[in-house]
This record gives C-alpha cells, sequence and structure tokens, in this order.
C-alpha cells in the first residue's frame, strides 16, 4: 500500500543542528519528477549561500514500478541522498519529495554521523504528518437540468459522496461522483431525485481515503 501526504500537509518544513551545522528540510507532495526538481530548485533559490541541498524522491508511475532519485549534492557518496530516500520508502510515500539543505558548522560529523543526521532530518520533519491512500472507486456520470442540479449535489455531498467533477453544459449539467458501486449508488439517486435521474459507468476514478498518521 502506498501513502500520500494528505492535503492538509502538503509541504512540511523542519530544522535540526548537530554539532553546528544547521539542517533545513523541506517536504513537498509532487504529481512527477518535474515538480520533485521543482522543489530542490525553490530551496536554492531559498538558501543560495548553502554548501548542500540534498534531495530525493518517489514518484508513481501507471502500470510501472514507481520512479525514484537521489543526490547528495557534494556529500560522501551515499550519506545523504539514500538514506533520505530509505525513509521515504520506508514509510511507503509516494509522489513525495524531500531536500534538506546544510549550512556547515565547521566540524565534520563523518559518515555515519551524515547519514544518521539526513535520516533524523527527514524522519523528523515527517513525523505526525496526516497521511491518506489511494482507493479505487468506480466514476459515476448523472446528467442533470440546471434547475434542480445544485440541490442534488449538496444532498450528495450532504449524503457523504465524492463529487469529482462538475460540468457546466448548455442544457443540463454533468456531475461525476465516485462511488463504490453503481448499481446502490443509482439506488440512492432515485431517492434523492424521485426517479428522475440515473448514473452511468464513466470509468475508473481514485479517491484518497485517511490512513492515519506517520
Amino acid at each position: 500500500m502506498s501513502l500520500l501526504l494528505a492535503r492538509q500537509n502538503l509541504e512540511l518544513a523542519g530544522e535540526l543542528e548537530i554539532k553546528r551545522s544547521r539542517f533545513i528540510t523541506r517536504i513537498r507532495r509532487v504529481s512527477s519528477a518535474d515538480e520533485a526538481r521543482a522543489l530542490v530548485s525553490d530551496c536554492r533559490a531559498e538558501f543560495p549561500d548553502a554548501r548542500h541541498h540534498c534531495s530525493a524522491f518517489v514518484v508513481s508511475v501507471p502500470g510501472a514500478q514507481p520512479l525514484q532519485h537521489s543526490s547528495d549534492d557534494g556529500e560522501p557518496s551515499g550519506t545523504a541522498g539514500r538514506p533520505m530516500l530509505d525513509v521515504l520508502t520506508g514509510a511507503d510515500l509516494t509522489d513525495v519529495a524531500a531536500v534538506v539543505v546544510r549550512y556547515f558548522g565547521g566540524t565534520l560529523l563523518g559518515t555515519g554521523g551524515l547519514v544518521r543526521a539526513y535520516t533524523d532530518a527527514v524522519a523528523g520533519t515527517l513525523a505526525g504528518a496526516a497521511v491518506v491512500q489511494r482507493v479505487p472507486y468506480v466514476r459515476a456520470r448523472v446528467a442533470l437540468m440546471h434547475s434542480v442540479a445544485g440541490k442534488v449535489e449538496a444532498d450528495l455531498r450532504a449524503a457523504g459522496y465524492e463529487i469529482a467533477d462538475v460540468r457546466y453544459e448548455a442544457s443540463r449539467v454533468q456531475l461525476e461522483v465516485a462511488v463504490e458501486s453503481l448499481d446502490s449508488f443509482n439506488t440512492a439517486l432515485a431517492e434523492l431525485t424521485s426517479g428522475a435521474a440515473s448514473a452511468t459507468d464513466a470509468g475508473e476514478i481514485w479517491a484518497e481515503e485517511p490512513a492515519g498518521t506517520l
């Protein structure tokens, strides 16, 4: 099961100091490798005088293994980016990028010390973050007259349904709703509309459900 950062904490920040070296962490939910690299660019712009901007990311790829990448950015090989990536994968996170910016404090930490520092920087920033999991649902499509669309949409939301999309067209309004079962949804929809509306199967949609905290 892969987890994602929940929308209330799409970007996380943290900082720790070890022997006068500062480790500043930024973690962001992303949807592509380009967005992950944008976090690196943002951190370089925010902290241009830092010695290192180490990074790691995991991005999902439909039908294939996730894309994983890490960079030590001048730190000894294997002491920064890989430990950061291990924290992300160890937490079963996907579509996430992490950058740890280091300001050198004048005292060498050694390879073991660096591994612990970069590991703790990411793990500490993630601690307590809310996460969600993607769950497949049926995409139910409903065509409604403009005069009733607003009420039906409100009633569906009140009943706990997730409205995935609303499209206003010249003669009607198209609602797309994430449902577990098209048959049971049509039963509920018939009750809400006195039998005036029904839904069709428009394929699969992924919805996000709370999965606790890290």
